[in-house]
């Protein structure tokens, strides 16, 4: 896609890796300004430092998105070291390890949902304290295939990806006349170190996954990054709460 992020400021979550990696990659490379937050501190020092090297701007930023205060932080940092904010990709999320309900671990339902729901929600709430004041910004919240779909041995991980869009309507149906778009993408099983942990550890359950796609294969992370890219764009200006969904197929069967 041939689309001009010049002059503008994205932040990016789960941004060390996979999806979070390509799209912070994308934003730059479209001339965006980005900061690129996760837990993992090698891995994001790393990827920071191969965009400046290229030329790109980008600074590191070390969150746990599960810590409220840690998150306005974030937000915070951004806006002193780059001068604004006007997108948003909330992207960080884990999974959790596969379990019928009765077996699944109290402590691992903890987690997901602090992670992949209460995390979303914090990034909300710290980027829309900024962007509404303003009267713009666009911001597109990660959840899942799952979060469409009921995915056996996953309950945590599935309900938090459905609540991701219940929360993205929510929001984006109280901030769209404040100037600021708020959509939701639900990636497919995509190539990334998750997907690549989850096929290790847990091989029949995700390869009974890989032959319901009807593509019959994984997605890329670029090509989730495009749709991120989309919709944050000026070509979605009439997109808000809608859920975006590029799974090779697999929610449509």
């Amino acid at each position: 896609m041939n689309i001009s992020f010049e002059n503008q400021v994205a932040l990016v979550t789960g941004a060390a890796s996979g999806i979070g990696l390509a799209t912070a990659q994308a934003f730059a490379k479209a001339g965006a300004a980005v900061a690129l937050a996760d837990i993992d501190e090698d891995a994001l020092e790393s990827a920071v430092g191969q965009l400046v090297s290229a030329g790109l701007k980008a600074i590191a930023i070390r969150c746990n998105v599960a810590d409220e205060g840690a998150v306005a932080a974030m937000v915070e940092h951004t806006i002193t070291r780059l001068g604004r904010l006007d997108i948003a990709f909330n992207n960080a999320g884990v999974h959790a390890p596969v379990a019928e309900t009765a077996d699944a671990l109290g402590e691992d339902f903890d987690r997901v949902i602090a992670i992949n729901l209460r995390g979303i929600w914090n990034c909300l709430k710290y980027e829309l304290r900024h962007m509404g004041p303003r009267g713009s910004g666009t911001i597109v919240n990660c959840s899942s295939q799952s979060g469409l779909v009921g995915t056996a041995g996953l309950g945590a991980y599935t309900a938090s990806k459905h609540a991701v869009i219940g929360l993205t309507k929510s929001a984006a149906l109280e901030y769209a006349a404040k100037g600021i778009r708020i959509n939701v993408v639900c990636p497919g099983s995509t190539d990334t170190p998750m997907v690549a942990n989850a096929l290790a550890n847990e091989p029949e359950t995700m390869k009974a996954v890989m032959k319901e796609i009807p593509m019959g294969r994984l997605g890329k992370a670029e090509e989730i990054a495009s749709a991120v890219l989309w919709l944050c764009s000026p070509g979605a200006g009439f997109m808000t709460g809608q859920v975006i969904v590029p799974d090779g197929g697999y929610t449509v069967r």
